[in-house]
């Protein structure tokens, strides 16, 4: 059971941004405020959620896109950072399970998601 204080809390921290509806398997795009030096810019990160754990303040995504030369490229963001500026659900993905961490061993077709099609 967790505190009522810190539920409070953590409910007036996410009620500001609003995140779309996603799970494991989708396909989403984020935008991610990169600082470098006295400069920042907003950079696109696209791939597929592999997994989504956590609760509150605290929830993360993995996200995991194929960079240069077919390598893949994992990043965890915190969903309610303030470096994550939207998050874009960009395809649906059919998958049965929450976790998707056997794409790691994966590569080429065999890594694909279907799409999920809704009537």
């Amino acid at each position: 059971m967790r505190n009522k204080y810190i539920e409070n809390f953590e409910k007036a921290q996410t009620s500001a941004k609003t995140i779309p509806d996603f799970r494991a398997g989708d396909t989403v795009n984020l935008a991610v405020t990169i600082k470098e030096g006295e400069k920042s810019r907003v950079q696109a990160y696209e791939g597929v959620c592999i997994a989504r754990r956590g609760q509150g303040t605290g929830e993360t995504i993995t996200v995991r896109k194929i960079g240069a030369n077919g390598i893949g490229v994992e990043r965890i963001f915190p969903i309610y950072s303030d470096s994550i500026n939207e998050i874009k659900v960009i395809r649906r993905g059919r998958v049965r399970r929450a976790k998707l961490f056997y794409l790691r061993d994966l590569a080429g077709k065999k890594a694909r998601i279907k799409e999920l099609r809704r009537k």
